[in-house]
């Protein structure tokens, strides 16, 4: 006997199921596409006015498989660079669900992975993760999800039909003779739902009885029925009957709203440890040249030292702050290359592969920063005289001299947050979802009262008798009956107790919405007030490295000439170091505030493919 290997055996039921009209794994998975792809279309266009392509299935082609092949960069097991290069199980139903795609354009860093070292600007550091961060694949299937809930929903009130195609053999060998029975039958049923909550089944079928023994007498049966449900108080009307299809369709809107929510902190997530990695690396240059600096101060003092000019215990103090320096180096190296793995991981990328930010993106942050110093003084202006020591201090509060285009006014940035955020929207719009949970929990404490109709026209042969005249569809000789059927609802303690649970939830929906709302104006607060202190620490780091770097120049003629010690070198050069690495960490910050107004302003924009674009204030209005 030949045994089918499993694979066989699903592409012959594969076969068998086209034949009888059903739908194979492939087709399941090709019209499930089909119709989610129209279902988030529907709603994005309702959401958001506007559509983009939202697709689950992960490319072929991604950079982490990329950089895993181009790079010979170990792996544990074959769908470490996709799930096309699993090997599927012998019982996998759909082969070709591994099979690549007839096209993909591929993004430009793919064409760059063969360098040594593949370095991506920040814009293409949020694309990257677009396609291969698993966090922003889980929510695109989230939308997915919610799509294929909606489409299930839908199908509850759509019609119904089954069909049973029966074929009956019967041996009875208890009797004398034995006797022989074939009945054969055909029916074909449809059940529709109706969002009022009637219900209307109705079916049809034929059935030939055959003896296949004694005289092979045979008979022919014809049958119909319907019925119908109607019910008039308790779970009757559009409102009840169709609130799960509603609600379905209003998650699916809370999907879109969601994954948007997502993609702005997403993008803010990526930059924040793009930026955070490039101003690592700017701190452990600032070290390795302090490092080499005080190198330098540390031969310069052994050779005023061998020339009597410089105690031994200054040499040995400008060697201890060297050690020092190299210490504070190697750990500035460590802690930049972890970063540095934190940025690959987010970005769903192996963090032993070679990719890194672009160092030259800090240099242009810091060059636009340059805006926001404060004016320079004209020629001829000279500075203020200092004032007498016993004089009143006063202490200038801060300005909004040079102010960034995100500064907003405050109310103005609020009102911006509560009409935008997508979050805030999810968040009111549950309260008018609990409040027709409310409704219809309600319902349920009705009683029951449901209006019944059945029918039944001719009449289905058993293989009893096969030898009586042949059944036929005649309304005059049919059955028909009506029921009027009442429960009057003197148990409903479960109902009871589900209607209160659902106002209990009505009034946490509420404070929910509250809580929300007030958390996007505390947010937009917060960031008013980091930005606006990112920029004065950028005025003030700036001139502090300034005069860093003049203490620096005259502590060192000061020590050859013999009227500085090498302490104060020393702290000359740590303080340039700190001061370096403050406005870096200034600039760093404001940038990163500017893109969190924007996020917390729900005004940041990104398609599903990680292309992103800035919010212009001056645009608002136009």
């Amino acid at each position: 006997m030949t045994t089918l290997r499993p694979s066989t055996r699903f592409a012959a039921l594969a076969a068998l199921a086209v034949l009888v009209g059903c739908l194979g794994p492939k087709g399941a998975r090709e019209q499930a596409d089909t119709v989610t792809d129209r279902i988030v279309e529907q709603a994005q266009q309702e959401a958001l006015g506007r559509t983009e392509p939202l697709s689950v299935r992960q490319p072929e082609e991604t950079l982490r498989r990329r950089l895993l092949l181009d790079q010979a960069l170990p792996t544990s097991f074959p769908a470490s660079v996709g799930s096309r290069a699993m090997s599927p199980i012998d019982e996998f139903p759909d082969t070709t669900y591994f099979q690549a795609d007839d096209a993909q354009v591929l993004p430009p860093w793919h064409g760059r992975t063969s360098e040594d070292r593949l370095r991506v600007s920040l814009a293409e550091a949020v694309q990257v993760a677009a396609r291969n961060s698993r966090a922003f694949q889980l929510q695109k299937e989230q939308v997915y999800l919610a799509a294929l809930d909606l489409d299930l929903e839908r199908d509850a009130f759509r019609g119904t039909w089954t069909s049973v195609l029966r074929n009956e053999a019967v041996a009875d060998l208890t009797s004398e003779p034995a006797e022989g029975t074939l009945d054969d039958s055909a029916e074909l049923r449809i059940v529709k739902k109706f969002q009022n909550g009637m219900e209307i089944a109705a079916g049809i079928g034929i059935n030939l009885v055959r003896l296949l023994t004694g005289d092979g007498a045979a008979s022919l049966g014809r049958f119909a029925d319907a019925s119908v449900t109607i019910p008039l108080l308790r779970g009757a009307g559009s409102f009840v009957v169709a609130e799960p299809l509603r609600q379905s369709e209003r998650n699916v809107i809370y999907s879109i709203y969601t994954f948007e929510r997502f993609k702005q902190t997403f993008a803010v997530d990526v930059s924040r440890a793009y930026l955070s990695a490039l101003e690592q690396l700017d701190a452990a240059r600032n070290t390795e040249e302090s490092y080499r600096r005080l190198i330098a101060s540390t031969r310069r003092a052994r050779r005023l030292a061998d020339a009597g000019r410089l105690p031994e215990i200054q040499v040995d103090q400008a060697l201890q702050d060297e050690l020092r320096a190299r210490d504070r180096w190697i750990a500035t190296l460590q802690q930049h290359a972890r970063r540095v793995d934190e940025f690959r991981l987010l970005l769903g990328l192996p963090p032993d592969a070679a990719v890194e930010p672009d160092p030259d993106d800090l240099g242009r942050m810091v060059s636009d920063a340059e805006g926001m110093r404060r004016p320079p003084k004209q020629p001829g202006e000279e500075d203020e005289a200092v004032a007498p020591a016993d004089a009143p201090v006063e202490v200038p509060p801060p300005d909004r001299t040079n102010r960034g285009p995100l500064e907003l006014d405050e109310p103005a940035a609020i009102r911006l947050a509560l009409d935008r955020r997508l979050d805030l929207r999810v968040g009111v719009a549950r309260i008018d979802d609990a409040q027709r949970k409310v409704a219809v929990a309600a319902d349920d404490l009705l009683p029951d009262l449901t209006l019944l109709g059945q029918s039944s026209v001719g009449a289905r042969l058993s293989p009893s008798q096969a030898g009586s005249p042949n059944s036929t569809y005649d309304p005059e000789h049919g059955l028909y009956t009506g029921v009027l059927q009442i429960d009057p609802a003197f148990e409903r303690t479960a109902e009871r107790n589900e209607y209160r649970t659902r106002l209990i939830d009505l009034e946490k929906a509420v404070r929910d919405a509250q809580e929300l709302e007030d958390q996007v104006k505390s947010q937009v607060r917060e960031t008013l007030r980091t930005l606006l202190s990112a920029r004065e620490s950028v005025r003030t780091q700036e001139r502090s490295l300034e005069l860093a770097r003049r203490r620096v120049e005259s502590t060192d003629l000061f020590l050859q000439a013999g009227r500085a010690e090498v302490r104060d070198v020393l702290e000359a050069q740590e303080s340039l170091v700190s001061a370096q690495n403050a406005l870096t960490a200034a600039v760093v910050r404001y940038r990163l505030a500017e893109l969190e107004m924007q996020r917390d302003l729900g005004a940041l924009e990104v398609t599903a493919d990680g292309l992103w674009k800035e919010f212009d204030p001056s645009e608002v209005g136009k």
